[in-house]
């Protein structure tokens, strides 16, 4: 029996770590899009228009019932959406300024943080310990050539994301399916909409909002919800340690698509980061994942 539950919460780890990793993946092929369009819509349009189309996308296909929330679920779907929104917008600002592998690495430091308060251990230091070391040599800040102004709009990016992870766990666990999300993300598209939404429509063509669906497929609808069903997987520790990927991801994803040449130390700190994450998820299975209760 002992072995048995231990396959199983290797597989349920396995699982998450799938999941989280195609969750990045989507992520930063969306943001090196995203980038494609900020000289045409600024960085608040290309954050409005992923929020604006994943809101209305979510609502379309979920549909969600106000039987299937009770009132603290509902809030706190609402507190995820506000969240959703200053993450994408505070990040897409930083991109406007930084490369795309220094502003993930950045943003890093809130699913790290995660890991570091939440985990148990040795491990509640060495993985996170072995990940923030990579992403010292990946954004390489002695060396002093990065927009300030941008690595500040990354750090409060990752404070956001920090609480992304808490509230994303906290909804995955109480609503049933992504219905929570179908509730987070129009909030998200509102918020978006009512803080930069009179400074973007005008930027506005058919054809850029024909690439705002797809865009908002890959970023934010599919990573968000293979986030969600990954943490019902995975400790909110591991999640976060696992997170450690992500710079490796966008520096690949900016080699590839943008151009963005990575340094020898940010090679030395991918191979870190990779090394890191995979030890979380191999360590990071939750104990019992819960089953939400379907409601009304």
């Amino acid at each position: 029996m002992l072995a048995f539950n231990a396959d199983m919460s290797e597989n349920q780890a396995r699982t998450g770590a799938v999941m989280a990793m195609g969750s990045m993946l989507s992520v930063q092929v969306g943001l090196a899009i995203a980038v494609t369009l900020i000289d045409r819509i600024g960085v608040e349009g290309a954050a409005w228009l992923r929020l604006a189309w994943a809101g209305l996308l979510m609502l379309v296909i979920v549909r969600p019932r106000a039987a299937a929330f009770t009132r603290s679920t509902f809030l706190a779907c609402v507190a995820l959406g506000v969240v959703t929104a200053s993450v994408t917008m505070l990040f897409m600002a930083a991109l406007g300024r930084i490369p795309l592998g220094t502003a993930s690495a950045l943003e890093f430091l809130g699913p790290l943080g995660v890991a570091v308060v939440h985990g148990k251990g040795r491990a509640r230091l060495v993985w996170p310990g072995l990940a923030g070391l990579g992403v010292l040599l990946l954004t390489e800040p002695w060396q002093g050539t990065v927009d300030p102004v941008g690595v500040l709009f990354a750090l409060a990016a990752a404070a956001c994301w920090a609480c992304y992870i808490l509230l994303t766990q906290r909804v995955g666990d109480e609503v049933a399916g992504i219905k929570g999300l179908a509730v987070s993300m129009p909030v998200a598209g509102l918020v978006a909409t009512i803080v930069v939404g009179p400074n973007v429509f005008g930027r506005m063509t058919p054809e850029i909002l024909l690439i705002g669906i797809g865009l908002a497929i890959m970023l934010p609808v599919v990573p968000f919800a293979l986030e969600m069903l990954a943490l019902r997987r995975l400790t909110a520790a591991a999640f976060g340690t696992l997170m450690s990927l992500e710079p490796a991801f966008a520096m690949i994803v900016g080699l590839l698509i943008l151009d963005q040449v990575p340094g020898s130390a940010g090679v030395v700190g991918i191979c870190l980061v990779v090394a890191a994450g995979i030890g979380a998820a191999r360590m990071g299975a939750r104990s019992a994942p819960p089953v939400p209760a379907e409601i009304g």
